[in-house]
């Protein structure tokens, strides 16, 4: 029995401590860290009927049913206890118990009292997890202690064992429900000469009483358990994340050698044509109403850079001069915008195009532009 005992807590012990529950939060998980000193602790209450069974009446031939009176009373017990685990804890039991001492088919009052230290095992949480809304939990337990007879002042060591269901009602609040034996010494109804006829070493060699309990709980302080950081979680999850950056990474710097790879491939394909297409926009030159001499000079700046163009690639530039048709006659604006485009087409030679890559040409009065103001210029651009 003293080894079945030690087993028992030792299997309580390692499968409390893995039998947590598993939460939606990866890095969270339930554990014996949390619990305090002061969180979890419980106190019962209750009534019992007790059946009593004394190593005296082997072979006497006594009817066996519970519930006969020579052998059947009732008691009460209170207890207080505390989980350590989620599914392991530690429960001290009072019980006091108007008893009998059987050795015939009369009644005869054996009153004693118990006090027992049990271990608890709660199956539900270390089976299915543990649950703080779970209505029934199932949990044997086992356990010693001493028992005392009034009658007959002697104390005797006993062991028990059991079976304890509790019942939620509320957060602190619970019924529970117990079935439980206890194995006594044979000398505890008070009589120390025993039974020479049993050759039994469980059951008819010793005092026994088993009993059926009903009663309340309640929850003292903190009845739930906390979430603490599951190390192990936490460094898998950094671990994936730095996985997830580095193919991050892995991905840019290939996407950075392809751009590489596409630019020295464009480093080697010719761009004059590109360039053509830019600078064959005409690029235009304002003149105030009557004027032939360029209003601003920072119109020229573009016209420069066009001019370097020519050079470099020995083009052909072409110039054309616009008067607005809404003033003077049609024979002075002719006159007046081949003026103009003499004047841009000095100002490129000035620039360094040769006289003979530029072509002047005079487009007379025009409306096409709104303002009136901005017919009222001269356009280059590239020869087609």
């Amino acid at each position: 029995m003293k080894k079945l005992l030690i087993a028992l807590a030792m299997c309580g012990l390692s499968m409390g401590a893995m039998a947590q529950e598993t939460t939606a939060d990866p890095t969270l998980k339930h554990s014996v860290a949390t619990n305090s000193f002061w969180s979890n602790w419980f106190i019962q209450a209750g009534a019992d009927w007790n059946a009593f069974y004394s190593n005296q009446e082997h072979g006497q031939g006594l009817d066996r049913s519970p519930f006969k009176k020579f052998r059947a009373t009732p008691g009460f017990s209170v207890a207080i206890g505390k989980w350590f685990t989620p599914g392991l804890g530690l429960r001290t039991k009072f019980s006091g118990v108007w008893g009998r001492n059987v050795i015939d088919e009369h009644k005869h009052d054996n009153n004693h009292w118990t006090l027992n230290e049990n271990v608890l095992f709660n199956l539900s949480n270390m089976i299915y997890g543990y649950n703080e809304t779970r209505v029934w939990n199932f949990v044997p337990f086992v356990g010693a202690g001493i028992n005392r007879t009034c009658d007959y002042n002697r104390y005797a060591m006993n062991l028990s064992a059991g079976i304890l269901n509790t019942f939620r009602l509320s957060k602190h609040v619970g019924l529970y429900f117990e079935l439980g034996w206890n194995w006594a010494e044979p000398d505890f109804d008070g009589n120390v000469n025993g039974n020479p006829n049993s050759d039994s070493r469980v059951w008819d060699s010793h005092d026994n009483k088993l009993y059926a309990e009903l009663g309340l709980q309640f929850n003292l302080g903190k009845s739930t358990w906390n979430k603490t950081p599951d190390v192990d979680a936490i460094k898998a999850l950094s671990q994936s994340q730095i996985d997830a950056l580095n193919a991050q990474l892995n991905d840019a710097n290939a996407e950075n050698a392809r751009l590489k790879s596409l630019l020295a491939a464009k480093k080697d394909e010719p761009v004059a044509n590109d360039v053509k297409a830019y600078y064959n926009a005409p690029l235009s030159v304002f003149f105030n109403l009557n004027k032939y001499n360029i209003a601003s000079r920072k119109d020229l700046v573009n016209v420069k850079n066009l001019a370097e163009y020519a050079k470099e690639n020995n083009s052909n530039l072409v110039v054309t001069g616009y008067a607005d048709s809404a003033t003077g006659s049609a024979p002075y604006n002719q006159k007046l915008s081949e003026r103009r485009a003499e004047t841009v087409a000095n100002e490129l030679v000035k620039m360094g195009v040769s006289r003979d890559q530029i072509t002047t040409e005079g487009k007379g009065g025009v409306k096409d532009l709104s303002p009136v103001s901005y017919n009222r210029r001269a356009t280059v651009k590239l020869a087609d």
